[in-house]
């Protein structure tokens, strides 16, 4: 009967989300917010129709959290149509490492000095906690392929970027709370967990993605198969195989699948010849394209479009609406499930950890960072304000948690990255829309 109330539940909160869509679009709340809020009230402490064990179900839950953070890095990497060579990549690199280090320092010492948690513990969390989180963060990425936006695409690139990058200090975490004896296991990490699988996992998915792209789209316009050709499956091929192939040469996978996602978008860029502007087609095919000529499969003027670009466009935009559905599921059932849990592990000392890591340790760290002027402050507050925390964090909770930690480090873990991570969605689910509009009145700098 448990797996009928679950499927219960998320039929009753996806119908719920369906009908009420209209209202809630008018109200300065995201879905993330709303769904917690029903998993309260669904959880022991609420109606108590659902209960569960994380100690007894940490296994699937750190599975299901994975699946939902591949899809939603792969789409993430399908958004950013700038070029590599971009100044705003710059940015995205800096968010992604030198102010995420910045977090996992500042949360690390916070936990050690304040709360007088051992250096492995603090450094555990302070890892876990450090993503900002790809699939939370809909509304503060780029909203389609001619959004250049410094501060939504710089966002964009590092929900991409650090949900890999923070996986070998998640490792060290676990490694000081072993007591490895001896020198050797540092460097060990350094050069296998930090400078190898980072760059491997990075090389190997961009390039699959990249070529994957160039090989799909010869095929598509050599058989005149555009608008017919299953664009779900190379999608769920990509990411599987990407995956895969960075397990194999001890890269991150999660890496490889935002990469690949990047790649496959550069091959799209690259099939249009300059000095072409991107176009609406490249973003969105029309509704049924499956049956029409291609001419027809794609919003816009074609006239003057190649084959390549009419295939381009609608793979895509099948592949961006595919993720896109996927993400939105998954992110429904893991905050409900959050929200269900809440209460059970709720910490208070969690307001002092979100507090300073939200207002003081991520805005005060990129207002510090060398952007080379890319950037004014408005837009540094911005950047500073959205590190939102989310599934990212659960699936390295999780995944910790099945690394066998003791009893206590596993509690203290297990709450506090709870707690923190249902501040951010209600804090930054109830801020983001009135934020972002006023910053869009005010006037976005777009930037090439």
């Amino acid at each position: 009967m448990s797996f009928i109330v679950w499927v219960a539940m998320l039929g009753a909160v996806l119908l719920l989300l369906a009908l009420t869509a209209s209202y809630l679009r008018w109200v300065p709340v995201t879905t993330s917010v709303v769904c917690l809020a029903l998993g309260i009230a669904l959880g022991p402490s609420g109606l108590g129709l659902l209960q569960l064990d994380l100690a007894k179900a940490s296994g699937w839950i750190e599975h299901l959290t994975e699946v939902a953070v591949l899809f939603s890095l792969f789409v993430s990497g399908l958004k950013l149509r700038l070029p590599l060579r971009s100044r705003n990549w710059r940015i995205a690199s800096m968010l992604a490492g030198p102010l995420m280090l910045m977090c996992i320092g500042g949360v690390s010492v916070l936990l050690h000095y304040g709360l007088h948690m051992n250096w492995g513990l603090s450094l555990l969390i302070g890892a876990i906690l450090a993503p900002t989180d790809p699939v939370l963060a809909t509304l503060v990425q780029v909203n389609d392929a001619q959004d250049y936006d410094r501060v939504r695409f710089s966002l964009s690139g590092e929900a991409g970027l650090n949900d890999g990058v923070a996986f070998p200090f998640v490792i060290l975490g676990l490694l000081l709370l072993q007591n490895t004896a001896g020198e050797q296991w540092l460097m060990d990490w350094l050069v296998q967990d930090l400078l190898w699988a980072v760059p491997a996992g990075l090389l190997c998915g961009y390039w699959m993605g990249r070529g994957l792209g160039y090989f799909a789209l010869y095929l598509r316009t050599r058989h005149d198969d555009s608008t017919v050709s299953p664009n779900d499956y190379l999608a769920l091929a990509l990411i599987a195989m990407a995956y895969v192939l960075a397990d194999l040469i001890h890269g991150y996978g999660f890496l490889a699948v935002f990469a690949a996602g990047l790649g496959l978008r550069q091959a799209e860029v690259h099939s249009t010849p300059e000095p072409h502007e991107p176009a609406e087609h490249l973003v969105q095919p029309v509704v049924g394209h499956q049956h029409v000529a291609p001419e027809h499969a794609i919003k816009g003027d074609v006239a003057d479009l190649e084959d390549t670009q009419v295939a381009a466009g609608i793979m895509l935009g099948d592949m961006l609406s595919f993720g896109g559905l996927v993400e939105r599921a998954m992110e429904v059932f893991l905050v409900t499930l959050l929200g269900v849990v809440l209460l059970e592990h709720w910490d208070w000392r969690a307001l002092w950890v979100a507090g300073a890591l939200f207002v003081l340790i991520r805005p005060l760290s990129t207002l510090v960072l060398p952007f080379g002027g890319l950037l004014d402050v408005r837009q540094r507050g911005m950047l500073g304000w959205f590190g939102i925390r989310g599934i990212g964090s659960l699936y390295y909770l999780f995944y910790a948690l099945n690394h066998q930690l003791p009893p206590d480090v596993a509690a203290s873990s297990t709450n506090l990255t709870l707690s923190v991570v249902a501040l951010s969605i209600a804090v930054h689910g109830l801020s983001v829309q009135p934020i972002l509009a006023r910053y869009q009145q005010r006037g976005a700098r777009p930037s090439r």
